[in-house]
């Protein structure tokens, strides 16, 4: 039996006379040469599992909007989800300045006439500067693990050393990404935390902060949403042995959060995608790294910095880069990494956030979201069976909920609460076991009294 040729009509490529072609041309018999290095226990050994091919432009998008109907989104429910992406107002104008066709389309910069691309992320580099209190901030990276990730790699460079050490409530997403990034080479050894106040517990970072120590790694908020009160100790502790302090924030909190430097960090890193993007299914993400500036700190860098340099003409400056030959475009392979495509939209957009917002903004959303999560807190902690006292550090945005006395699990509520046109929190109990039944909860400036009012009501339903 003969099979059957596949066309779709908007892949060019899948026409059987083109496709022949085209292995003339490479000097192929079969499409299955061009996989025969990936082993054969990783291929898929079938047909995928694909309607057949719509013969009509209006017929493909049909299907495809159906599908996308299947979707929950944040505009159809109350939504109580963060953990890494979350819900903020994006004001018009970052859209409107995002999507602007010079930005938008101009893939790296220097291909095309600039337009004001080189300003716009320079001008985003200072005011997140201004709000970390730092000289040095990059052109953003793809996201905030990747960040998290490369400040790590910064301060091995820096120090020599092979060994980091990491606060042991980190998302296992992020960890996941950190330590993809750090092997083989650098070790990664875990902090235990105080159960109290899920902070880290001192005692043992102190037997831990050996001599081959590169950096001590914590987050701010941590990803349970408790603030991190210890940040001066840790850094104090971490020089004493030549180690680096590396704090991961997140800076919609820094308009009522002290900026880590005040703390001690020597590297500050963090995800801007609260600062004017959407979640669009997932972010919506970019990552920076701040430092002094300080040689020693510069010239590890990996990624681009964008600042005010001398043209070829005496006495005019331009907008460019800044030590562009410690990179892996002026480098190749010799290069501290390798950087490639960034996400440098997402710093334009930030940038016009900040300057949207000012000091004085950034302090009123701050005071705003600290009022409505610890409003929330409180008033799911008198659901019957529940408890948001888990730990006794202040929180920013997010907090555990404990369920254990519900009887029920975390999956089951936040079925019943989606029925109700509710995202509940996030279910922590594969990736903290000994949390119990327990969901990370958000809340943000978008929520009003009378969301978190739903949501309590909806617990005491479903927990009823």
């Amino acid at each position: 039996m003969t099979k059957k040729k596949i066309v779709y009509p908007f892949i060019p490529n899948s026409v059987p006379e083109v496709k022949e072609q085209m292995l003339r041309e490479a000097g192929a018999t079969s499409v299955e040469e061009f996989y025969a290095d990936v082993p054969k226990d990783l291929r898929l050994r079938k047909q995928m599992n694909l309607p057949a091919p719509f013969l009509s432009e209006y017929a493909l998008r049909r299907h495809v909007e159906g599908l996308l109907r299947k979707n929950r989104t944040t505009q159809q429910c109350l939504n109580f989800l963060g953990a890494g992406c979350y819900q903020h107002h994006v004001p018009a104008v970052c859209d409107e300045v995002n999507q602007r066709g010079e930005f938008l389309t101009a893939y790296a910069g220097e291909p095309y006439d600039d337009h004001g691309r080189f300003q716009a992320l320079f001008e985003y580099c200072s005011m997140m500067g201004e709000l970390l209190e730092m000289d040095v901030v990059n052109v953003p990276t793809y996201d905030g693990f990747q960040a998290s990730a490369t400040a790590l790699r910064m301060a091995c460079r820096i120090t020599g050393r092979t060994r980091v050490l990491l606060a042991a409530t980190l998302g296992r997403d992020k960890l996941s990404k950190i330590r993809d990034y750090l092997k083989p080479e650098i070790e990664i050894t875990f902090v235990e935390h105080d159960p109290k106040t899920s902070g880290t517990k001192l005692e043992h970072l102190e037997k831990l902060l050996t001599d081959d120590v590169a950096a001590i790694y914590f987050e701010n908020p941590s990803y349970l949403g408790y603030l991190e009160t210890q940040g001066a100790e840790i850094a104090e502790l971490a020089h004493k042995q030549g180690a680096l302090s590396v704090v991961s924030v997140d800076p919609i909190s820094l308009g009522v959060i002290n900026p880590p430097v005040r703390y001690g960090a020597d590297l500050v890193c963090g995800d801007i995608q609260p600062l004017g993007m959407h979640m669009q299914f997932g972010g919506g993400h970019a990552g920076f790294i701040a430092s002094a500036d300080e040689e020693k700190f510069v010239m590890q860098y990996p990624s681009r910095l964008f600042g005010i340099a001398p043209t070829r003409l005496p006495g005019e400056y331009g907008f460019g880069d800044v030590a562009y030959e410690r990179t892996s475009f002026a480098k190749r392979e010799e290069g501290n990494e390798w950087v490639g495509t960034a996400a440098a939209l997402w710093g334009i957009s930030a940038g016009v956030y900040l300057a949207l917002m000012g000091p004085q903004g950034m302090k009123e959303i701050g005071e705003g979201i600290l009022l409505r999560s610890r409003y929330a807190r409180q008033e799911i902690g008198k659901v019957r069976g529940v408890r948001t006292d888990l730990f006794t550090a202040p929180h920013f945005k997010e907090f555990v909920v404990n369920f254990d006395g519900s009887g029920k699990k975390v999956a089951d509520i936040n079925a019943a609460l989606l029925e109700r046109d509710i995202f509940g929190g996030k279910d922590l109990s594969r990736e903290f076991s000994w949390l119990g039944e327990s969901a990370l909860y958000c809340v943000t400036e978008v929520h009003t009294r009378e969301d978190i009012d739903r949501l309590v009501s909806a617990l005491e339903e479903v927990l009823a």
